[in-house]
């Protein structure tokens, strides 16, 4: 796994100028474990995005799952897809791609194709759900349904782990706590290329009050918390 490190000077910055720091409580029933981009094109060996890091994840993101379900809380498992023939293309991605390229991601992505399922050791449940998105953060309009299924929730607070740490995850994140989701961000449940990378996301999550960023421990902990006995600190 990554060696996470949020330097101490970040954290002194930050609590200097929010005040006194106010962990985020976990009521299972309005919390969703947001599972990103978990798939066979990510994690595989030789696969189009392989993140090795990616495989050493699975038993955090794993009992963060059990733990949520347990208490009465809801996983969403998303998958990054490929779909040139959307409404609204992505231009600004694909259009700056190789033909090539492109197509490799594409054959790569699509619905039904190989690397787009999810990894085969993440444990999914009877009342889990599986959400395709076409950008990298989930709160796109018109490109994931996963806000308004959590608003026909009431979910308000999201634990969020999966690859790219920086990229998708982090895209997700930022984009969910401007929308006034709470986030748990699992420094060991998110995966990118190297640790440089993934500490840069963890610094800017924290420095900016993106998130609180947790161990799986710690969001375990949380979970089986009653949100009025959240000590405060």
């Amino acid at each position: 796994m990554h060696a996470s490190i949020v330097p101490a000077e970040i954290i002194e910055r930050t609590n200097a100028r929010r005040g006194q720091a106010i962990p985020i409580a976990v009521d299972p029933a309005k919390t969703a474990h947001v599972v990103v981009d978990l798939q066979v094109g990510f994690m595989g060996r030789g696969a189009i995005g392989e993140v090795p890091v990616a495989r050493e994840i699975v038993p955090q993101v794993n009992r963060i799952s059990q733990a949520l379900r347990d208490a009465g809380g809801i996983n969403v498992f998303l998958r990054f897809t490929v779909d040139l023939d959307e409404p609204d293309p992505w231009s600004s991605m694909w259009g700056r791609m190789s033909p090539p390229a492109v197509e490799a991601f594409v054959d790569a992505f699509r619905p039904g194709a190989e690397q787009h399922q999810i990894w085969p050791e993440i444990e999914i449940g009877p009342r889990d759900l599986i959400l395709d998105k076409t950008r990298f953060s989930a709160f796109i309009p018109g490109t994931c349904r996963l806000h308004d299924l959590l608003q026909a929730k009431a979910i308000d607070t999201l634990i969020v782990t999966g690859v790219l740490t920086n990229a998708c995850c982090e895209s997700t994140v930022r984009d969910a706590m401007q929308m006034g989701y709470n986030v748990l961000f699992v420094q060991d449940g998110n995966a990118t290329w190297d640790d440089a990378t993934h500490n840069a996301t963890l610094a800017n999550l924290v420095g900016l009050f993106f998130a609180d960023v947790v161990t799986a421990d710690e969001a375990v902990a949380r979970i089986g918390q009653c949100p009025q006995s959240v000590v405060m600190s």
